[in-house]
């Protein structure tokens, strides 16, 4: 995976924490820790999009959408 070297700044109180991370090999390098941070950040962000989406859907429009959709598909299923 190629990176890409940022400059970022950091609270001395945070930056206390990384390397406190780090010295206790949680982490291999100040970078690694902030990478991980920033991509589990991302992923909840992303799972949250998902949810707000979710959450504008309409369950009686979702579930006449479903139930016509499968009385269609019904039909084409083989007789068993």
């Amino acid at each position: 995976m190629s990176t890409a070297k940022v400059a970022i700044s950091l609270d001395p109180q945070m930056l206390r924490r990384v390397d406190a991370l780090v010295k206790t090999r949680i982490f291999p390098s100040r970078s690694a820790a902030i990478q991980t941070a920033v991509s589990e950040k991302l992923s909840r962000m992303d799972r949250s999009r998902l949810a707000r989406e979710c959450a504008k859907l309409s369950i009686t429009a979702e579930q006449k959408l479903a139930d016509e959709g499968l009385a269609t598909d019904s039909r084409e299923w083989p007789v068993y």
